[in-house]
C-alpha cells in the first residue's frame, strides 16, 4: 500500500484516474482474437493518452520485490563509492542528485537539476563483439557495484524476464498498426534493454519548477515500470493537465517511447510524465526500457505513411535517434562526446 501522495506546486490542478487495462493473458495461451482484441484496445490508447496497466504479464512479483531491495541496497551505498561509477559514455553507470537537467521539452522549461538519482544499466554483450571490439558507444560494460552480493544476479534475471515481456508484447503492436504480427521480430532479435534504478530522497520543501524527475518523455520503444514503493509518478493528459495514475494490484505500467512515436510517424503518442518526490519517505522505482536492436534501421511504418501523410521524421537506427536524444536532452551527455569519438 502506498502512502498519501507528495504535493506539487499546482497539486491543487492534478486529479487521479485510472488508466486503461490490458490483461496480457492471451499472450501465454496463444489465444489469437483476444490477442487481437488486446491489439484494439492498445491502438485506442496510444492514439490518446500513451500510458496503460498491464496484469497477467508473467514477471513474478517475487522477483519485483527481489529487484526493489537490491536496488534500495545499492542506493544505501556511500556516495563517495556510488561515485566511484559515475555515469560514462556508454550512458551506464550512476547519476547522482542534482546530476542530471533534461534541457529540451515542448511541455516545460526545466530549469532545475533534478534531486533524483539513479544506476543505469543495460544489455551485456560479448567481449567478442565487433562493436564491443571497436569500442563503439553504448556497447560498453555495465559498471557494477562490488560488496552487493546477489545484486548483478539479480538485475540480470529481471532485465531477462522484461525483455521476453517485451518479445511477447511484438504481435499486439504490430496488429495495433494493422501490420503482420511478426513486423516487430527482425528488429529485436538483440534488443537494446537498459533498466534505470531510481532513487528519489525526501524532498521536504521543493523550489519552483523543481522536481524528481523533469517533466520529459522517454527515449525508446516500449517501457514498464512496476508501481513504485511511494506515489510520485504524474502524467500528462490528452487536456493538457496533469494526473496521477491509479493502477490495479499487481499490474506493471506501460509507456511509449519516443522512437516508437517518430516510428510511426507521430501516430502513437509518447507521453510526457514526471516525478514528485515525497516530502519525507524515500521513493525507488525500477524503470525498464525494451528497444529493438541499436542497429536496426527503422523507416518510418507503411502503415503510418500515405499520401495525406508524408513521413516526419528520418529512417534511423535506434543507435542514431538514442545518441541525438541524450545529446540534445541531458545537460550531463554532451561532455562524453569527444570522449567517444561521436
Amino acid at each position: 500500500m502506498q502512502g498519501s501522495k507528495p504535493s506539487s506546486a499546482d497539486d491543487d490542478r492534478v486529479y487521479s484516474r485510472k488508466m486503461p487495462l490490458l490483461d496480457l493473458a492471451p499472450l501465454f495461451t496463444g489465444d489469437r482474437e483476444s490477442i487481437r482484441a488486446l491489439a484494439a484496445i492498445l491502438r485506442e490508447t496510444y492514439q490518446t493518452l500513451g500510458f496503460n496497466s498491464v496484469v497477467n504479464h508473467g514477471i513474478a512479483p517475487d522477483l519485483i520485490a527481489r529487484m526493489q531491495e537490491q536496488s534500495e541496497r545499492y542506493h544505501t551505498l556511500p556516495m563517495e563509492t556510488k561515485l566511484g561509477h559515475k555515469v560514462d559514455q556508454n550512458q551506464r553507470g550512476y547519476i547522482p542528485p542534482k546530476g542530471s537537467l533534461i534541457k529540451v521539452s515542448s511541455y516545460n522549461q526545466n530549469t532545475k537539476f533534478d534531486t533524483g538519482g539513479c544506476l543505469v544499466l543495460a544489455t551485456e554483450y560479448p567481449d567478442d563483439h565487433p562493436n564491443v571490439k571497436a569500442g563503439k558507444q553504448f556497447y560498453g560494460p555495465n559498471q557494477w557495484p562490488e560488496g552487493l552480493p546477489g545484486f548483478k544476479e539479480t538485475a540480470l534475471e529481471y532485465m531477462a524476464s522484461m525483455t521476453e515481456l517485451g518479445k511477447r508484447m511484438l504481435p499486439v503492436w504490430a496488429l495495433a498498426l494493422e501490420l503482420p504480427e511478426d513486423f516487430f521480430v527482425p528488429y529485436f532479435e538483440t534488443p537494446y534493454v537498459y533498466l534505470r534504478l531510481a532513487h528519489y530522497p525526501p524532498q521536504p520543501r521543493l523550489e519552483e519548477n523543481e522536481f524528481g524527475h523533469s517533466p520529459h518523455a522517454d527515449a525508446g520503444f516500449q517501457t514498464f515500470l512496476p508501481p513504485a514503493n511511494q506515489p510520485g509518478l504524474q502524467i500528462l493528459d490528452t487536456d493538457g493537465n496533469w494526473f496521477w495514475p491509479e493502477v490495479e494490484d499487481g499490474a506493471l505500467i506501460l509507456n511509449a517511447g519516443l522512437f516508437l512515436e517518430r516510428w510511426t510517424n507521430g501516430r502513437f503518442r509518447a507521453t510526457p510524465h514526471r516525478v514528485i518526490p515525497p516530502k519525507e519517505a524515500h521513493r525507488y522505482s525500477l524503470a525498464c526500457f525494451v528497444n529493438t536492436d541499436l542497429a536496426s534501421l527503422c523507416a518510418p511504418l507503411p502503415t503510418c505513411v500515405g499520401p495525406d501523410t508524408p513521413p516526419l521524421y528520418p529512417t534511423e537506427t535506434y543507435w542514431d535517434f538514442y545518441n541525438w536524444y541524450m545529446t540534445s536532452i541531458y545537460a550531463h551527455y554532451p561532455e562524453f562526446q569527444d570522449e567517444a569519438g561521436a
